[in-house]
């Protein structure tokens, strides 16, 4: 084990009747010091240094790992060793909030999916870690919160780390949760801690509600035949959907959505036809479902169908089809984590716009070679609270201005984020998706 973090803490950190110091000088001197494992200068003029940033789920992950979060917790009041419970993930994203705000660091390298050595590098942007701001040359000695005070601890609780908390019966097996029983971390001795202030019960990051199996997804669902459209249904379906004639086995799991008859909106007698033999071939449908972060997908009928993620108003038919939906098995038919990871790198610039729309192809080939309105049955699956999130991005997401967004989650609600706040959720729920 690593050097206990304690001893350090306490001789940086809180006296007797004083507030937090503030995190660079006190940062600055535990790098000096060289007590924490893995934290350390990387330069002989002191303006680069790494963090060890080693996820608390990763099966070796060890207490020594995690002392710098645990010594900031504790010099800066959040935590009181043989009194408050330990709080990995608070801890470790206080301190990375805390270290984002500060305009005279960058983060330089972000090494955290390392498998041997996770870290993130940071780089002091001005002349050197000496030249702190003014604000943070020391710590506030007044024992009350101010203003400025609850809205910095608030905004460091908004730039959460995301880690998934236990369902009240255990939760899906698919999805990770943080162990009930937190291990044992460092303990240090008591030291004298201002009364907390009050009322300060911060949001969770609300974009983690896309991980919650219990908040099912909104899907807008269009079918086309031979070209036109002739169904569109917004519809919110506990346990998945299933795509189905009329006449279809209404017992299956899922909640069945049943496509037209063909009779009440094609005149062309012989397209007609095809499409009901389309139709009849079903079986118990086309199953859609989510199962965590994934969308997947199932026939349970003799009808062969093809799906492809592609454009809104368009199928991607250039570039054929990402796959068939197998039979009696379920098919991953869309990842969130790639979704996030576009659209981060669509806010800063770097990438094209994530694809969201599946396509499904049902009972013909791909329609690679030939229009796609020329094809009998094809349908189109939007989950609305994908579509918001891309909105978001293209109205706000390179800007500083404040932007409003309905989520189309269940018991959706609007959400009001600055381009910085929305990034930073993003980046947090790209890093829970890892574990």
């Amino acid at each position: 084990m690593g050097p206990q973090p304690t001893n350090c803490s306490l001789s940086a950190g809180r006296t007797m009747g004083t507030q937090k110091p503030r995190i660079l000088p006190w940062l600055k001197l535990q790098l000096d010091l060289g007590r924490l494992e893995g934290v350390a200068w990387l330069d002989e003029s002191r303006t680069r240094f790494r963090i060890p940033w080693k996820h608390g789920l990763r099966q070796d992950a060890q207490q020594e790992d995690f002392g710098i979060f645990q010594a900031w917790a504790e010099a800066s009041g959040a935590y009181t060793p043989g009194k408050d419970k330990p709080d990995l993930p608070t801890w470790k994203r206080n301190f990375r909030s805390a270290l984002n705000r500060k305009e005279v660091l960058r983060l330089a390298e972000d090494r955290s999916k390392d498998p041997h050595d996770p870290h993130k590098v940071y780089e002091f942007v001005n002349s050197g870690a000496g030249d702190f701001p003014e604000l943070d040359t020391s710590p506030d000695t007044n024992s009350r919160c101010s203003p400025s005070d609850t809205q910095e601890d608030i905004l460091e609780e908004l730039l959460s780390d995301m880690a998934l908390a236990p369902f009240p019966d255990g939760g899906p097996s698919s999805l990770p949760v943080v162990p009930e029983e937190t291990p044992p971390f460092l303990l240090s001795p008591s030291v004298d801690i201002p009364a907390p202030c009050p009322n300060l019960q911060p949001p969770e990051n609300p974009l983690r509600r896309l991980l919650v199996p219990e908040e099912e997804w909104e899907f807008e669902l269009t079918a086309f035949y031979r070209g036109r459209q002739v169904f569109q249904q917004t519809a919110l379906c506990p346990g998945g959907l299933r795509l189905v004639a009329s006449d279809a086995d209404q017992t299956l799991p899922g909640q069945p959505i049943i496509l037209p008859d063909p009779g009440v909106s094609l005149t062309d007698r012989g397209v007609m036809g095809y499409v009901r033999r389309v139709l009849s071939c079903l079986g118990g449908g086309l199953a859609l479902w989510r199962a965590g972060q994934r969308l997947c997908a199932r026939r349970l009928g003799h009808c062969h169908t093809y799906w492809a993620l592609g454009e809104e108003l368009l199928p991607d038919s250039g570039h054929g089809p990402s796959g068939e939906v197998p039979k009696d098995e379920e098919g991953d038919v869309f990842d969130l984590k790639p979704f996030v990871a576009e659209l981060i790198a669509f806010i800063e610039g770097s990438g094209h716009s994530p694809r969201y729309t599946l396509w499904f192809c049902v009972g013909e080939p791909w329609p690679q070679d030939q229009p796609w309105i020329k094809k009998l049955v094809m349908v189109k699956v939007v989950p609305t609270c994908l579509r918001a999130l891309l909105d978001m991005a293209r109205s706000g997401g390179a800007s500083s201005l404040e932007t409003t967004v309905d989520l189309h989650i269940s018991n959706s609600y609007p959400l009001s984020l600055t381009s910085d706040q929305y990034k930073a959720y993003l980046q947090d729920l790209v890093e829970d998706m890892d574990f």
